[in-house]
């Protein structure tokens, strides 16, 4: 009986079916299998573009042409030996793509950080209890449905130099009408609105979904501690919404430096000229010119745009880092701030519990010292 037992016990356990052992790769493999379209899909049109066109920026690559080898810089740079580098250096020998990346950041500027502004204050207002909310919601999200083209159009008439609205408008009271298309700064404020009247909406809706996820009993408890509307706004739901500002400013960031569709609207969209002395002549718009319009047999126009993209990708890159960095910075200056003002108020507070408790208690010895007296007069008595 018990031989009987030992051998039942050291029978090997029955193996596993092939049912089961594909359910089991299955189960592992799912989460794999359901985000790998998103990924190949990622490979084929983000990824392999993104190393062809260094390959293409290295060579002397014309779209009528074909590849003609290593790229050469020309008669603008002393080095005339083809190199892997050269049009890099033609680029960096050209005139136009400083000018073109002053006007992207000034015009990044002008509208990005007016426009990330006025969507934090839009939010906080819808946020509050306003009635048809949802009237207003959409009324903000309205903007953003219109095409770029379309708003380009109309803003471009809206700052005619001739007759333009808002020179008429500045005529009728007395004042001079602006060079819109002629001046470098009018040009970048006037394409920097068609920016921010496309944008701030979109953003602000964006700010008022992080408002209303921020948990109400946290703004009540700093209502009852008597801060204001404007004091709980900065002190309570500003650093709440850190992550999402954080996103905000670098999706703004991207999009503000490459640019293209409002300048490129703003005057004649068939030129593509950026204006008579490229004045709001971007970046992007610049690639555009290279790669595209100012096409010739013999020149490498698509090798040349290729390194103005990977300039503009370089560009894009670290200034989202550096943005990035300053917004955890200044959060982070704001939490210790607030740490220290907690850690103040909390000090004042065991402070006065202090003195109460020693008032408290020298009150008591007196009852104590009192009642004792009266005990002994009694008894004198």
């Amino acid at each position: 009986m018990s031989e009987s037992r030992e051998v039942t016990r050291r029978r090997p356990a029955p193996s596993k079916s092939w049912r089961n052992r594909m359910g089991i790769i299955e189960w592992k493999a799912s989460p794999y299998l359901y985000i790998a379209p998103f990924f190949l899909l990622f490979a084929v049109v983000g990824l392999f573009p993104l190393i062809y066109t260094v390959f293409v920026a290295m060579r002397q690559y014309n779209t009528l042409t074909g590849d003609a080898g290593w790229a050469v810089c020309g008669a603008t740079c002393a080095d005339t030996q083809a190199s892997w580098l050269g049009n890099f250096q033609w680029v960096l020998h050209q005139e136009a793509f400083w000018v073109a990346l002053r006007n992207s950041v000034s015009i990044f500027l002008l509208s990005s950080v007016p426009q990330v502004i006025c969507a934090l204050l839009i939010a906080w207002i819808l946020d509050a209890n306003l009635k048809a909310k949802t009237f207003w919601r959409m009324g903000v999200l309205l903007p953003y449905v219109v095409a770029p083209s379309a708003a380009g159009i109309i803003f471009s008439q809206i700052f005619s130099d001739r007759m333009g609205a808002v020179n008429a408008l500045l005529q009728a009271i007395g004042m001079q009408p602006i060079m819109w298309h002629g001046s470098a700064l009018w040009s970048h404020i006037a394409i920097a609105m068609i920016v921010n009247f496309r944008w701030t909406g979109y953003n602000a809706l964006i700010f008022l979904a992080a408002m209303q996820a921020i948990p109400r009993d946290v703004i009540e408890a700093a209502v009852v501690d008597g801060a204001g509307k404007w004091r709980t706004f900065r002190s309570v739901t500003l650093p709440m919404l850190r992550p999402t500002l954080i996103f905000v400013i670098i999706t703004s960031t991207i999009g503000g430096l490459q640019i293209f569709d409002e300048p490129q609207l703003f005057h004649n969209a068939a030129s593509a000229g950026g204006g008579v002395n490229n004045q709001y002549l971007t970046v992007s718009l610049y690639l555009y010119k290279l790669g595209f319009v100012n096409v010739t047999v013999g020149q490498p126009n698509l090798g040349r745009a290729a390194a103005v993209a990977w300039f503009l990708f370089i560009i894009i890159v670290l200034v989202t880092m550096l943005n990035f960095w300053l917004t955890r910075r200044m959060s982070s200056g704001t939490r210790v701030k607030r740490d220290k003002a907690t850690l103040r108020e909390l000090k004042k507070r065991q402070d006065a519990e202090l003195l109460r408790a020693r008032r408290s208690g020298a009150n008591a010895r007196a009852d104590e010292q009192k009642a004792t007296l009266e005990q002994t007069s009694e008894v004198a008595r």
